[in-house]
């Protein structure tokens, strides 16, 4: 038997299959966000730790298997956070998360030190909030008396390794995100830490994703009913753990995963770097592989969001209903899904959620359909850079809690123009790590959804969404600074 763990930005998800990745049982912890501010993102470190240790109790009960029945556990999480520890690895602050927009000062003050092209040739990227490096400095600059105790940085997945085997220690894909390691050499960039005046003794040693870099402790087997001395592995950041667990391995295969973000993600044999930073450069969890990846900020988070700010009574799929009986373009309603600034196409901390073409006659069915096409727009538009830079895609899994909805996976294979393939569970990341673990398989397709003829009809719709952006770009920067 195997355990994958994936630590979610809505909560952590642990289940428990066995050698032929078929899962045995599941558990969701979940856990609160903090926004102190605005452009805020922030959550407890501990809250990640007590899930993850009640989850892989909760599955082993589930199951009624023996604790010693577990050959290895494999971990994933949320990409990008900042984790800062001090000497003994108890956290200094709340973690900086993924979607943080805090760090816009830092990010141009990356790009002032090293220039946009070295930067992009050294990490693939252009300076970004969303990126640790950034959150990284920002911590310096803005709270150094904490930063003067911190001694480890760490992402979130690599700390709850450190929960559960005492070691420090990440993986290639997950350091990636991190700004701070070279894409081609796939170590930490000396020339990076130093002119940040990072020292590199507080990063954790990179490793391939499906190394044993630990093993389960004592303590940790005390809280979760592990035996002491089980084998814990490097494990991947959560998409590309999900692109393992879906069987996404080799070049042009994708995946577009709808949770909190919605991302889509492709393996590639080379690097292909995006000049312009629309999209980002990364490292995959096989080895010697690159992987292409967008980033939309607010996807699920979006319509979370709508329903609970506007006390919704109705669930998800009671939702899902009513906006299927709305017409492709809500008549004529769209949205940006820039809630929390946005990355992908168009990098832009400013960036804000808007609903276009608001009218008396709409009702909550339009604004929800408008909200499920504002998100699918964005995948397309970064659907249509991969395509740019010869990324050829011409199917595509979907996976989170979002291709759940088959009105949502009908919207994307309209807009792609190519099959969108639902699969038979949701474990994506965390079958990702059970596979990365040791476990021989990958989660199975349930359902093709093919285009429509409503894909003509959304070309129409989402011409006037592309310009929206451009359009409202000078506005956004200027309400930032009022």
């Amino acid at each position: 038997m195997y355990i994958g763990v994936d630590v979610g930005t809505s909560g952590t998800k642990v289940i428990l299959t066995d050698a032929n990745a078929e899962t045995l049982a599941s558990y969701v912890a979940e856990y609160k966000l903090y926004s102190p501010r605005n452009g805020y993102a922030e959550q407890d470190a501990l809250d990640w730790r007590n899930a993850a240790f009640k989850g892989i109790r909760a599955v082993l009960e589930q199951s009624g298997a023996r604790g010693a029945d577990v050959r290895a556990i494999g971990l994933s999480g949320q990409m990008h956070g900042l984790v800062p520890l001090n000497a003994d690895g108890d956290p200094l602050r709340k973690a900086i998360i993924w979607c943080d927009q805090r760090s816009g000062a830092e990010a141009a003050l990356l790009t002032e030190i090293f220039g946009r092209e070295t930067l992009i040739e050294k990490t693939g990227n252009p300076a970004m909030t969303g990126f640790t490096a950034a959150k990284l400095l920002w911590f310096k600059n803005n709270e150094p008396s904490v930063f003067a105790m911190c001694k480890h940085v760490l992402l979130p997945k690599d700390y709850i390794r450190l929960c559960l085997t005492g070691g420090f220690a990440t993986d290639i894909s997950d350091a990636a995100g991190t700004q701070l390691m070279n894409i081609i050499s796939g170590d930490w960039d000396s020339e990076l830490l130093a002119g940040l005046g990072i020292s590199r003794e507080i990063l954790p040693r990179i490793h391939e994703s499906a190394e044993h870099v630990g093993t389960i402790s004592q303590y940790a087997a005390s809280r979760t009913g592990l035996k002491a001395g089980t084998p814990v592995v490097a494990g991947a950041a959560d998409n590309a753990a999900a692109a393992i667990g879906c069987g996404i391995i080799s070049e042009g295969n994708a995946l577009t995963t709808l949770g909190s973000s919605a991302v889509i993600y492709a393996v590639s044999d080379k690097p292909r770097i995006d000049g312009q930073g629309r999209v980002h450069t990364l490292r995959a969890s096989v080895p010697g592989k690159w992987t292409i990846m967008s980033c939309t900020q607010a996807a699920g988070m979006s319509l979370k969001w709508l329903r609970e700010t506007f006390g919704f009574t109705e669930t998800y799929s009671e939702l899902d209903r009513l906006a299927a009986e709305i017409p492709v373009g809500s008549d004529r309603l769209i949205y940006l899904p820039f809630l929390n600034g946005e990355r992908s196409p168009n990098p832009d901390p400013d960036a804000r959620g808007v609903f276009i073409g608001l009218n008396s006659a709409h009702t909550k069915a339009n604004v929800v359909r408008a909200v499920l096409e504002g998100v699918a727009f964005s995948q397309r538009a970064c659907l249509d850079v991969f395509r740019e830079i010869g990324i050829n895609i011409t199917d595509m899994i979907s996976t989170g809690g979002g291709s759940k909805s088959r009105l949502w996976r009908q919207i994307l294979a309209d807009l792609y123009n190519c099959p969108v393939k639902a699969l038979g569970s949701d474990d994506g990341a965390a079958m990702g790590a059970a596979v990365l673990a040791g476990a021989r398989g990958t989660v199975r397709v349930a359902e093709v959804t093919e285009p429509s003829s409503d894909a003509a009809r959304y070309e129409d719709f989402y011409g006037v969404y592309k310009n929206l952006y451009p359009t409202l770009k000078s506005t956004f920067a200027a309400m930032a600074k009022l």
